[in-house]
């Protein structure tokens, strides 16, 4: 136990204040927002610094060492609550090691202890990490604040052993389960699967290290009560359902053991039947809206590369739109999705390799690296939209899409054989209206996949023509402003006057359909205006006419 009295002494005898020690009078009160950064900021010097702990004393004088005596918080109930509240506004929920109160012949003295940032996780107080510039506090500058995060650099979060654990922390049958995968995934060695005792099949699976518990068997195999061994990291699968104004309308929340919870939430996931509006034998009667592979392949990836250390959950968002959200906190190690396509193999890394391998040997994930490129392949033999990736610093988030969002689109992507995944990536780009980089446009332009300008690109003539649909292909072209300009001519020589409502009705719907109203309306305007600065047309009394009269 510590002696206070004489850690008080020590601290009393340094001449000036460190990164890991600061003195504050505090006589009567004292700003909760600046103790938060304090606290921060004294936790981050610490890990830096190489220290366990750093200490913020109130009741002394910075100049001198002087005791002052503060009643800062003097009611012990209050007091004691500011673990909490402190608990409440940073990273994982760190807290004070311990608030210690000391009654000095000069006063009463509070030594608020504060533990070390945990390696490779910077503590921040409502959300700003926080450090020292001498004595002064500071922002913590992007140098330090990156050494932090480095730490944990070449460490595995899941192969860390759980010291209080055993074996009575593990759910029977979630073990039974794992026995079944791991039989089913080496049939020729069933005689010696049975021989094992537990310890032996957990270490042979490599979910335990010589009969120890790691972190990776809490997560899918322990009783939803063991998740503590593994705090502040969570074991948490969250299941939402949500309307089509974005209102949640159900949830569920799914703890350890991952092994079985991941069934459980792909039960909730309502896999409804989705009809195609078919005109011939095109296309199947009926396919589910999501493929079984790809719910799976999703929520295991989220397992398997969720960033522990950052204290998030998973989460599970179901729309009713056909649409399933799949997110995970943690950076995503290929950086872009296009690498993993276009490497079609492993990762060279993992962010939980003893993670990973427990899920391979169960059958959960492989690692051969097709399980991504798997998903676009279901997707785009099912003529539905691509998966989504969304990628932050902090989250991973794939968007699966159960329907046809264009049923003209999947129709052309329906007789384009020849076009690679990475062809198609980019041709659900313009599906989806999204932006697409100048490499991009080239590569296109180049095969003569998309027409148009920039950013009002669509599917070309030649994939149009390859597919049969040149209707389409003229809907989404439009009519040219020649033509547009003849029809105005036209109308006028045969009816004399016309407003420019009449000439939105004639020509709005022969515009390419890449333009939204607004934009086919200004461009009436436009072809208007033209012809009048030509000096062919004219307005009188807000009707326009022929200005030589017709």
């Amino acid at each position: 136990m510590i002696d206070i009295a004489n850690t008080l002494a020590q601290l009393l005898s340094h001449i000036a204040e460190t990164e890991v020690l600061e003195f504050k009078e505090a006589k009567n009160d004292y700003s909760f927002k600046k103790l938060g950064r304090y606290f921060s900021a004294l936790a981050n010097e610490a890990n830096l610094q190489e220290k366990e702990e750093a200490w913020l004393v109130f009741g002394v004088k910075d100049s001198d060492k002087s005791i002052v005596n503060t009643r800062y918080r003097s009611n012990p109930v209050k007091l004691d609550s500011l673990k909490s509240e402190v608990a409440g506004k940073t990273t994982n929920r760190i807290t004070f090691k311990a608030i210690h109160e000391v009654e000095t012949p000069d006063g009463r003295v509070i030594l608020f202890q504060i533990p070390a940032a945990p390696k490779g996780i910077p503590v921040a107080w409502e959300g700003h990490y926080y450090g020292r510039d001498g004595e002064s506090l500071a922002p913590l500058n992007l140098e330090e604040l990156e050494r932090i995060r480095n730490q944990s650099k070449g460490e595995d979060w899941s192969k860390e052993i759980c010291e209080q654990a055993d074996i009575t922390d593990l759910f029977e049958p979630a073990i039974l389960y794992a026995r079944e995968l791991y039989t089913a995934k080496h049939p020729d060695h069933i005689d010696e699967i049975t021989e094992w005792d537990t310890i032996t099949f957990l270490n042979k699976t490599k979910l335990c290290i010589k009969g120890k518990i790691t972190r990776t068997a809490i997560l899918l195999l322990g009783k939803s009560e063991s998740e503590h061994f593994i705090s502040p990291a969570v074991a948490k699968i969250s299941w939402i359902l949500k309307d089509r104004d974005n209102i949640e309308k159900d949830y569920a929340h799914f703890n350890c053991p991952f092994l079985l919870n991941i069934e459980e939430v792909h039960k909730k996931i309502r896999n409804l039947k989705y009809r195609y509006l078919t005109d011939g034998s095109l296309f199947p009667d009926e396919v589910d809206s999501y493929d079984p592979y790809i719910i799976r392949e999703a929520l295991n990836n989220c397992i398997a590369h969720q960033d522990y250390t950052l204290g998030g959950k998973i989460n599970v968002v179901e729309n009713e739109d056909n649409m399933l959200i799949f997110a995970n906190v943690g950076s995503f190690i290929p950086q872009r999705i296009e690498n993993v396509i276009e490497s079609d193999a492993p990762e060279s890394r993992y962010r939980n390799p003893f993670l990973a391998n427990a899920m391979v040997n169960l059958n959960m994930i492989d690692t051969i690296g097709s399980g991504i490129k798997k998903m676009f392949t279901i997707q785009k033999n099912k003529f539905f939209p691509l998966p989504e990736y969304t990628l932050t610093n902090d989250q991973v988030k794939v968007v699966i899409t159960g329907k046809v969002l264009d049923i003209n689109y999947a129709r052309k992507l329906a007789q384009m054989p020849k076009l690679n995944l990475n062809e198609i990536m980019l041709l659900d780009k313009v599906q989806k209206h999204k932006p697409l980089e100048n490499s991009e446009i080239k590569r296109l332009k180049r095969r003569r996949l998309i027409e148009g300008r920039k950013p009002n690109f669509h599917i070309s003539v030649q994939v149009a023509g390859e597919t049969d649909l040149q209707i389409d292909y003229m809907k989404l072209k439009g009519i040219d402003g020649d033509y547009c300009e003849k029809m105005i001519v036209d109308y006028l020589q045969k009816f004399g006057t016309a407003k420019k409502s009449d000439f939105e009705k004639i020509l709005l719907g022969k515009l390419s359909d890449v333009l939204g109203d607004k934009q086919k309306k200004d461009r009436v305007r436009n072809i208007l205006q033209k012809l009048r600065r030509a000096g062919i047309i004219k307005m009188i009394d807000r009707k326009w006419q022929l200005s030589n009269g017709g």
